[in-house]
């Protein structure tokens, strides 16, 4: 891990190498998925399946039922117990997020109307180990409406989870397909014979994974939630933090990946020398400390600020996946202008914890919680607008709009909303 002090001058330097270390496509990564996803445009179900060959151990593409019960049945009675609450509590959330239509008419008795509609099928990606990523994904689309729901998932050495098994019997769900990496995106997204294509995929992934949905985005192939790769979190500390609850958050988002970033921002020294030591105290009884470790050691910042303005100008340059701040005046950052996915404030609030709900842990990556926001409702609706013009409306709003089409040299405009003025 490194330590960096804000006070230097080439501290924005050093930040930024890190940073955009993380976000530039390694050339040799994306000659691989471009090479997968040809092949499987190409081979299509052959291409499949020599993947799941080469990389899960897996040789079907849809796992049989009895595979799926056995999987459920040997789950443990107190994980699915879990997993009930769990959904329940993103259920009872998300059910607040569902948008309203609009209808406005104005006084020339035009109508407009804003009407939401779901789309009508989409795929969750979910890692194999993680039931609780399926349920972020799906249950927004559920109380959004979509009609079809897919889960992709790959096996773990050719065995299927039952966690995520029991959760997408939980949902519903009963379209399914044992695959991962970059050729069930494009599986998916341009479909094969034993592969039915959606017109969106969800849920996050590898640096693959989420490189994959890019491309096929690119080609028009299907629409994609946003940029979410690697997990980040960037904590915030004082003299009254616990530097073994910041280690352990560090730690608990490093151990996701080898290119997740952990960072603690303090103006208080002791905090970061002791948060440092407890990090290597912890990692050496983690069953996950060699990921954990090199994305700590690639990715992991110390950070030391003497200004509180500093840690908000340092956290948006940034723009870290998720926040901790759980300092005296923690209450601060409720109304702050601090961008992030996702934000837990307090020392009892703990980002691990948040990642069961009930508020989504599907969240933008990469600096991109400056522009975006997380898995929600709103990601399974279009919004179609509608407008019925009166004759009289027509007469009024077309002269505007027609001085304005010929402002802009786009005479054939001017001509359609003149042929409508004219209309008796």
């Amino acid at each position: 891990m490194r330590i960096l002090d804000s006070n230097k001058k080439n501290f924005y330097t050093e930040l930024n190498k890190i940073i955009n270390r993380r976000k530039t496509i390694n050339k040799s990564t994306l000659k691989s998925v471009e090479k997968i996803i040809n092949n499987v445009r190409k081979n299509k179900d052959k291409a499949l399946v020599y993947y799941e060959k080469k990389f899960n151990s897996n040789s079907k593409i849809t796992p049989n039922k009895k595979e799926i019960s056995k999987a459920i049945r040997l789950l443990d009675p107190k994980i699915k117990r879990a997993i009930d609450e769990t959904h329940k509590r993103v259920r009872d959330w998300h059910l607040k997020q569902k948008p309203k239509d609009i209808y406005y008419k104005d006084k020339l008795n035009n109508k407009f109307y804003y009407k939401n509609k779901s789309i009508e099928s989409v795929c969750c990606y979910v890692p194999s180990n993680l039931p609780s990523s399926l349920i972020m994904c799906a249950t927004p689309a559920i109380i959004a409406g979509v009609k079809r729901i897919v889960l992709c998932t790959p096996s773990l050495n050719g065995k299927l989870n039952g966690g995520v098994y029991y959760a997408a019997k939980k949902l519903g769900i009963k379209e399914y397909y044992s695959l991962g990496g970059a050729s069930a995106v494009m599986a998916l997204a341009m479909g094969t014979k034993k592969v039915r294509s959606v017109n969106k995929i969800v849920g996050p992934g590898s640096k693959w994974v989420a490189l994959s949905k890019k491309l096929v985005f690119l080609e028009g192939l299907c629409g994609i939630d946003a940029n979410y790769g690697p997990s980040e979190i960037l904590c915030i500390g004082d003299s009254s933090t616990s530097h073994e609850s910041v280690a352990s958050s560090m730690i608990a988002q490093s151990e996701h990946d080898p290119d997740s970033m952990a960072i603690l921002l303090s103006k208080n020294k002791k905090l970061i020398t002791k948060t440092k030591s407890s990090i290597i105290k912890q990692l050496k009884d983690l069953p996950r400390r060699k990921i954990a470790g090199k994305s700590l050691k690639k990715n992991g910042l110390l950070i030391y600020v003497s200004k509180e303005k500093n840690i908000i100008d340092i956290t948006n340059h940034i723009g870290p996946e998720h926040i901790e701040a759980s300092t005296k005046d923690y209450k601060k950052y409720l109304n702050s202008r601090i961008f992030a996915g996702s934000i837990c404030i307090g020392p009892y609030s703990s980002m691990a914890l948040s990642d069961y709900g009930p508020q989504n842990h599907n969240l933008s990556t990469h600096g991109s919680s400056k522009f975006s926001s997380g898995l929600g409702v709103k990601d399974f609706i279009t919004q179609t607008s509608y407008n019925e013009l009166s004759k009289i409306g027509v007469a009024k709003l077309g002269k505007n709009a027609y001085l304005m089409s010929n402002f802009e040299k786009l005479v054939g405009h001017s001509r359609s909303i003149k042929k409508r003025m004219e209309r008796k």
